[in-house]
């Protein structure tokens, strides 16, 4: 009675992605990481691009929910 819903292919492989491919992307995204972490756990508005604490009360929540002080 139970039947699969899709046959399985014979000869299917995975594709592989090269390192070489990959690394660009893994280093862009790994930086925006570490900038938003950046962001959300020291900034307090001295170097931030908007001056004063813009960007802190935009985090500011989200700061204290990842147990970071800032008062």
């Amino acid at each position: 009675m139970s039947q699969p819903a899709v046959a399985p292919v014979a000869g299917a492989a995975v594709p592989t992605i090269p390192l070489r491919e990959l690394a660009p992307w893994a280093l862009f995204f790994g930086l925006l990481g570490l900038l938003v972490i950046f962001f959300i756990s020291a900034d307090q508005g001295a170097i931030s691009i908007p001056s004063g604490t813009f960007v802190h009360e935009w985090v500011h929540d989200g700061r204290h929910l990842l147990g970071y002080p800032c008062h």
